[in-house]
């Protein structure tokens, strides 16, 4: 019997990672490409490895410590994919034409809108210190997946870029 449940318990982690994993990589190729504003960006931590933390520059609204834990914003991109963050998304009030949603979630007193942080490979740092734009790839539902960084010319950045 409890070899029974120890397969069924294992098939079943199983089962649910792989639903994540295909559900990000169906984001990864069919959500649109998104691009925010970085607040200066953290020094990278030398104890965890290379990675460079993130802050996205927020409107004021977003700073509230009233704000639900988790909830969604509205953005409009313009011709270039930068978004902008127009206001809170209200359930009772859709998106209107060339809106869209994008989930934030409220931690620590702190607003993320995407990943907090950009890991690359060891040595690349210098890559990445002109970052000024996170690249990210939104679903319909305002999840998202951080892709990338851009300069200020909104080039992408990293090894393969800067050959």
């Amino acid at each position: 019997m409890r070899n029974a449940l120890l397969w069924i318990t294992a098939l079943l982690v199983l089962a649910v990672v792989n639903v994540q994993i295909v559900q990000k990589e169906r984001l990864l190729q069919q959500g649109i490409t998104m691009l925010l504003r970085l607040a200066p960006v953290d020094p990278r931590s030398l104890i965890q490895g290379d990675y460079m933390a993130l802050r996205y520059d927020l409107p004021e609204f977003l700073r509230e410590h009233s704000l639900p834990r988790d909830g969604h914003v509205v953005v409009r991109l313009d011709e270039q994919q930068v978004a902008t963050i127009l206001r809170l998304h209200r359930p009772e009030a859709p998106p209107g034409p060339g809106e869209h949603l994008l989930r934030y979630r409220r931690r620590e007193g702190s607003v993320q809108l995407g990943s907090k942080a950009f890991f690359f490979q060891e040595g690349h740092a210098d890559y990445y210190a002109n970052a000024r734009y996170g690249e990210l790839r939104v679903n319909n539902s305002g999840e998202s997946v951080l892709v990338g960084l851009r300069d200020n010319d909104l080039h992408p950045l990293g090894p393969s870029q800067q050959k």
